[in-house]
């Protein structure tokens, strides 16, 4: 299995910047949500599974430093570290007061200028930006204690090449996602997610010491579960609908939307877990699914919240690929698809799940 360090991503990969109404900081409710389940699970985690002893914590070395790997814009990454330093303090209450580092890392064209100019003023802990794919190191040998990343690694570092490739068994023509209907393009993307995740779980085993902890949490499917089975994939169906019709329309080439395909890959824990024993740099120390509620409660809300959102996370995509003017066609297309056919989502045989997995670093 390959295990190369990418060394950059696209500048598509980024969410979007800044604090307006179209940005990810506006439009990420959804992954705040995530973090409020899972709060419950990392103090629980800390609780039982963080032993500072055997991370050589003395009276002469009291820093505990965390990366949020991914942490985007904010102000969801804030959250998240707040409840891991609320959690690691509990847990060394009787001990000498620690102090925190935080690094928090995302690809290079990510908005770390919002991200620093909303960091708390009363934070409890020093912070600095950590520019970069995850995919690679981006720390010195054994930094980190406590590792995070959340909605995160089902993106993938690229889309497999042979997706692409109209000459390729594997070519998804009529499809922009990994839908699980042709077991070629199935077989792509789940390679190229194992390499990633190959590469992600061996730079954190440089970065992190030995007994130091590190949660993963990100989108999936129940085991046996296809993408065009959940009602996540017909969201991408629908969407990758929108570009057809303006391809009909003569608003874009066919040619681009045949070669145009979403970075993502939703996998089962199964998947998972088999990844994670094979690298043998960490183990399972807690796997389990969060329960999420995934709409609003009025019809009206739910659109609004799935076309910001989706813009929000794929806008860079749409316009890397298409160019810059065929952004707001495309969403004002979207938001209409939803209307008429938001019923096929209640049809839906089935959800993504949300991972949960706590790992422990090996010792040496």
């Amino acid at each position: 299995m390959a295990t190369e360090e990418i060394k950059e991503l696209p500048k598509s990969w980024a969410m979007v910047g800044g604090d307006g109404p179209q940005s990810y900081t506006q439009n990420s409710s959804y992954q705040k949500g995530v973090v409020d389940a899972s709060k419950e699970m990392v103090t629980e985690g800390i609780k039982d599974k963080l032993d500072f002893k055997s991370l050589g914590f003395d009276s002469s070395n009291c820093t505990f430093r965390i990366a949020d790997f991914g942490c985007s814009v904010g102000p969801n990454t804030f959250l998240a570290v707040e409840n891991i330093i609320k959690a690691v303090e509990h847990k060394h209450s009787l001990q000498r007061p620690l102090a925190f580092q935080v690094f928090f890392n995302d690809v290079p064209t990510n908005d770390f200028n919002t991200l620093s100019k909303t960091l708390h003023s009363s934070r409890k802990y020093f912070a600095a930006g950590l520019p970069g794919t995850f995919y690679g190191r981006l720390l010195p040998k054994s930094t980190l204690h406590f590792a995070y990343s959340s909605y995160c690694l089902q993106w993938l570092s690229k889309v497999p090449n042979e997706v692409v490739d109209s000459k390729s068994p594997a070519w998804n023509k009529g499809s922009i996602q990994c839908d699980g209907l042709k077991k070629e393009v199935t077989k792509a993307y789940s390679a190229q997610f194992q390499s990633d995740m190959n590469t992600f779980l061996n730079a954190r085993a440089q970065e992190i010491v030995g007994g130091g902890l590190m949660v993963i949490i990100m989108a999936g499917l129940p085991d046996g579960i296809f993408m065009s089975q959940a009602g996540v994939g017909m969201y991408y169906d629908l969407l990758g609908s929108c570009l057809v019709d303006m391809a009909k329309l003569g608003v874009i080439s066919e040619e681009k939307v045949d070669s145009f395909n979403l970075p993502l890959y939703y996998s089962s824990s199964k998947e998972i877990e088999e990844i994670i024993k094979v690298n043998g740099n960490f183990s399972i120390e807690i796997m389990d699914s969060l329960s999420h509620q995934i709409w609003q409660t009025s019809k009206k809300s739910n659109i609004e919240v799935s076309v910001s959102g989706g813009r929000a996370v794929f806008q860079g995509l749409v316009e890397e690929h298409f160019g810059s003017e065929v952004v707001e066609k495309t969403f004002e297309h979207f938001a209409k698809k939803l209307v008429d056919n938001f019923s096929i989502f209640d049809g839906a045989a089935h959800e993504h799940i949300d991972h949960f997995i706590l790992l422990k670093r090996h010792f040496n």
